[in-house]
């Protein structure tokens, strides 16, 4: 029994775990609206487009998180006026706006000598994670979760219906980019922690998963954060014995969560047809 302790007494462990219960509930939360509103693909934008940003700061000597942020931040106006000015569907746009600034990113990263690991870029470092870290994730999921908790009702009737939340007098185009903005924030708290590839996947999953198992959607947001708590923990905790790196550990588990879900809907279905 104390053997299944060990991973609790490293100091960096610990730090990993305390990561995890902090990052899980922002985006948890925030993957249920991605989800209901179908932008799933807009956080895979957000993602992508943090790279230069953080190149870019680190050459001007910037903190590294503002330069990903802000580099968000664009890449969400700039699919909004490519989208409002020309024909092309937003998932398209979306796609050209992400993969051009990740490779321009790329580009930038190739032209300069520094002590930034690529790897912890893109895969994240979780492991790495440190007591200013955790300070600084502690800070973002607060007032993440906090402008949640006031805006909540809002932003889900923005979401289902922006028409009808204009109607009753609701600054849509507040709540749009405000909603950008806890987006961006939050990919740029889970950078440290899983990397700008596999972020979008804690943006996704969790609310993907919550909306096969129930129907309401205040408990879709519950659901996500304790599927989220348990497949960051479960995963930091499985790659120490897998000897694996944290973050694809924990998409895994994410993704087998999704098909376990999708299978439970999937025979639901089926039985209710043949009664």
């Amino acid at each position: 029994m104390s053997e299944l302790l060990i991973p609790f007494q490293f100091p960096f462990m610990q730090s990993a775990f305390w990561a995890a219960l902090i990052l899980a509930p922002p985006t948890a939360i925030l993957s249920c609206y991605l989800v209901l509103k179908g932008w799933s693909l807009m956080g895979d934008a957000i993602a992508h487009a943090t790279l230069p940003g953080i190149v870019l700061a680190y050459i001007a000597g910037l903190p590294l998180l503002l330069g990903a942020f802000l580099a968000g931040m664009f890449s969400a106006v700039a699919i909004g006026y490519l989208r409002d000015n020309s024909r092309i569907k937003q998932d398209t746009v979306m796609g050209i706006v992400f993969s051009g600034l990740f490779g321009f990113g790329m580009v930038l990263y190739t032209q300069i000598e520094s002590d930034l690991h690529l790897d912890h870029i893109l895969f994240g470092n979780i492991l790495g994670i440190n007591g200013a870290d955790l300070a600084q994730l502690a800070v973002i999921a607060g007032l993440v979760l906090a402008t949640l908790a006031l805006t909540w009702r809002s932003l889900l009737l923005h979401a289902f219906d922006p028409a009808s939340a204009r109607a009753l007098g609701l600054n849509v185009g507040l709540l749009h980019y405000g909603f950008l903005v806890l987006l961006s924030a939050t990919i740029v708290a889970t950078l440290k922690a899983v990397g700008l590839i596999l972020a979008i996947g804690l943006m996704i999953a969790p609310g993907a998963i919550a909306y096969l198992l129930v129907r309401r959607f205040a408990s879709m947001m519950l659901v996500a954060t304790l599927i989220t708590w348990a497949a960051m923990i479960g995963g930091v905790y499985a790659s120490f014995w897998l000897n694996s790196a944290p973050a694809p550990t924990i998409i895994l588990l994410l993704s087998a969560m999704f098909l376990l879900a999708f299978a439970r809907k999937t025979i639901l279905a089926r039985r209710a047809v043949s009664v």
